[in-house]
């Protein structure tokens, strides 16, 4: 699996997770929906500021949604 996959899984996973739809996250995120949804799908890359974001609203690492580490902490 490539990072674009491990991420989109994971962003899925996590957002499932705590309960958000696509729309509350990007709405968390300044994001349209369409955007966040394409995250998920694997269809755009994620900048580096929305990658912080994403961690910072599920409390993971950048690490964890980029699939180099399991350890959701680091």
């Amino acid at each position: 699996m490539d990072v674009l996959e491990i991420l989109s899984k994971r962003l899925k996973e996590l957002r499932i997770e705590n309960n958000y739809s696509q729309r509350e996250i990007a709405d968390l995120m300044g994001i349209s929906q369409v955007t966040y949804s394409h995250y998920e799908l694997g269809r755009r890359s994620v900048s580096i500021q929305n990658l912080v974001k994403i961690a910072k609203i599920y409390n993971v690492s950048t690490d964890y949604l980029l699939g180099l580490s399991d350890n959701r902490l680091g």
